[in-house]
């Protein structure tokens, strides 16, 4: 794109990466999953497309991920060792830089919201746990019980998580819902996790988002990358990156940042985000992925798992969703 084409926009989502096979992942859930990212995309391309900014638009997108069971984040994400859900969030503008995360939510059904309040509404940078939870409530986020984000293909996952530690089965919450009998659990001890997405508005602004879940039989308390801006999470004026995997190895490569001074330094976000998924990350004997946009509308994605839940769109693209290696790949 060339500086004066104003008002090309773009959107880019994931909904985690992990360790799927073709055959688990039947034709009827890899559709449900498509379907998924497709209602993100258009409630977030629908903001993109009418001038709103980046910000509303990966909020909105992932606000539609968070309450939709089938990913790792709000409703339907995974449990610590302890049977309990531990939620983070955060959201980046890439023209102030300004941010807001939130770690250890457990009532407030969509975290992304709480992040975005953070970074708007307070001084402050990131809230954890009740801090967080009296935050949302003083600016009148919706509450919800821990019922509400309950799954059974989550709570089957945790077992069989115990099971595979030698731990004992946990008893049944009291406070989760009747339940619906066996559900399907994708990848095991492995579940996809972590939702994000990136976006350009019409005026050149970059913005990110991402939420999560973390990973099934969690340490009480322990926070992933999601929530560490530079982590899983970054934006500035060149490039927003989103990440989903391995959370402590994210951190300690600083992976969103990283791909950002990449793409400043001339780097495209297909070669920034391979740099650090296939060679950094790979090196350190990490899984996962990532998703790049910068501020010509280019996208890039790259995950060196057996899969990852991605989907794009923006005014010089074709709308695409993908999920195995073979799936389409972003050309922007």
């Amino acid at each position: 794109m060339n500086d004066g084409e104003a008002a090309r926009w773009a959107l880019v989502l994931h909904g985690g990466a992990g360790v799927a096979e073709h055959v688990a992942l039947d034709p009827d859930l890899q559709t449900r999953y498509r379907d998924g990212l497709s209602r993100a995309l258009d409630a977030g391309t629908a903001l993109l497309s009418r001038g709103d900014s980046a910000v509303d638009s990966v909020e909105a997108a992932v606000r539609v991920l968070e309450d939709d069971p089938l990913f790792n984040a709000g409703r339907g994400a995974v449990f610590t060792s302890a049977g309990a859900m531990e939620l983070d969030a955060a959201i980046m503008d890439g023209l102030t830089l300004s941010v807001g995360s939130v770690a250890g939510l457990s009532r407030s059904r969509n975290p992304i919201s709480v992040a975005r309040a953070v970074m708007e509404r307070s001084p402050h940078v990131m809230f954890i746990g009740e801090g967080a939870e009296a935050f949302a409530r003083s600016q009148g986020l919706e509450a919800v019980s821990p019922g509400y984000f309950f799954t059974e293909q989550r709570w089957g996952a945790l077992q069989s998580w115990l099971r595979k530690h030698d731990a004992a089965p946990l008893p049944r919450p009291d406070w989760a819902p009747a339940s619906e009998g066996a559900a399907f659990e994708p990848g095991g001890e492995h579940p996809f996790g972590t939702v994000g997405a990136v976006a350009l508005d019409q005026a050149g602004r970059l913005a990110v988002a991402t939420s999560t879940g973390g990973m099934t039989g969690k340490a009480p308390g322990r926070v992933g990358d999601t929530p560490i801006i530079g982590g899983g999470t970054y934006a500035n004026a060149h490039a927003a990156a989103s990440g989903t995997g391995d959370g402590e190895h994210f951190i300690r490569l600083t992976l969103a940042r990283e791909i950002a001074a990449l793409v400043e330094a001339g780097a495209t976000p297909a070669e920034a985000a391979d740099e650090l998924i296939q060679k950094r990350l790979t090196a350190l004997g990490g899984s996962g992925g990532v998703i790049v946009l910068d501020r010509q509308g280019r996208i890039g994605w790259s995950f060196n798992s057996t899969a990852m839940f991605r989907a794009a769109a923006g005014s010089h693209m074709t709308p695409i969703t993908g999920i195995f290696t073979e799936d389409d790949t972003p050309t922007s």
